[in-house]
């Protein structure tokens, strides 16, 4: 990934609303929201909501497809990996030993029990 990206990418999580809707995205996972209900699980007016998932889409974090007459919004979990990976890419000097307790948060809780 190229710092632009990640800098673009960061930015558009910098804003409150931006970071709820992707967490919802994220949440709702392959099968992605329309913008009402993303609207109303957030209460966000759909205009301001409009501008932000614009945000999320040019960042590529967000990727929209029409569905008939509605748009479905997908967080896109590929470039937010992208995004995480950069930022870890040389985790403690080489010492990866030491970002296990970064890492452990990452496994689902039933691996990291075990």
């Amino acid at each position: 990934m190229k710092k632009e990206l990640a800098l673009d990418a960061l930015a558009a999580l910098g804003q409150e609303t931006r970071l709820d809707v992707f967490r919802l995205l994220v949440k709702a996972g392959k099968e992605g929201m329309p913008a009402g209900a993303i609207s109303d699980a957030l209460d966000v007016r759909p205009n301001t909501l409009s501008t932000h998932l614009g945000v999320l889409s040019r960042s590529g974090l967000v990727h929209a497809e029409r569905d008939g007459r509605s748009i479905l919004y997908r967080a896109d979990l590929a470039a937010m990996g992208d995004l995480v990976t950069y930022l870890l890419q040389d985790c403690c000097g080489g010492r990866p030993e030491l970002c296990a307790p970064v890492l452990s948060c990452l496994e689902p809780a039933s691996k990291a029990e075990a």
